[in-house]
């Protein structure tokens, strides 16, 4: 059985990779953006915890993607350099070998959105409602969704509020006119990863 790390040394490893990834930062303002949901996910996620529980698999799966999410921001995702890191491991680099033509990083932070919460937002219907975990798995994908979505509005309100340069560092949209579609779907597809978990419910609904 694997053995989880604890909720204790999840956060203190999260934070200290905060930390880091605020060491000479390139772009503070901008960075700074995009942290600041950070921040009021942390303060949710704490105030969650005083209320209900979470299994240690479970929430090291939210520090996860904070962390990912977190060092993505420290290039506005647009920037994250992983061609280069693929060129020094592999000699040549992501975009060459799928014939990518944009930075997907952003892409790879909505996918991990819908994967790493999933289980999480699961068993808080199931635990505060009494379903069964076929249900609240479907609960959980249509809160992804909906929160994508008002992700989505929040970076369209920001884009409105600054200036044209500003805003295309936040958003990352790299001249694509459905990146918010592209984005939503994204963590939908990464929420329904886990239906092979919950469908052995689907009967007891």
């Amino acid at each position: 059985m694997m053995v989880m790390p604890t909720k204790a040394f999840s956060t203190t490893l999260t934070l200290l990779i905060i930390i880091v990834t605020w060491i000479q930062p390139i772009w503070p303002y901008e960075q700074g953006l995009h942290n600041s949901m950070t921040v009021v996910g942390a303060v949710f996620l704490w105030r969650y915890l005083q209320k209900y529980t979470m299994t240690d698999g479970h929430f090291l799966l939210i520090c996860f993607f904070i962390i990912i999410h977190s060092i993505a921001a420290h290039w506005l995702y647009s920037n994250v350099p992983y061609d280069q890191w693929a060129r020094r491991l592999w000699g040549t680099s992501l975009s060459e070998m799928f014939g990518w033509r944009r930075n997907h990083a952003d892409r790879l932070i909505h996918i991990l959105y819908g994967l790493c919460l999933t289980p999480a937002i699961t068993h808080y219907f199931v635990q505060r409602y009494r379903i069964n975990p076929h249900t609240g798995f479907k609960l959980a994908v249509g809160s992804v969704m909906v929160t994508s979505l008002g992700y989505e509005w929040f970076e369209w309100l920001v884009a409105i509020t600054l200036s044209p340069q500003d805003a295309e560092a936040y958003n990352g949209q790299q001249g694509d006119m459905w990146d918010a579609h592209k984005d939503m779907l994204c963590a939908t597809l990464g929420s329904l990863v886990w239906w092979w978990k919950y469908s052995d419910h689907k009967k007891a609904a």
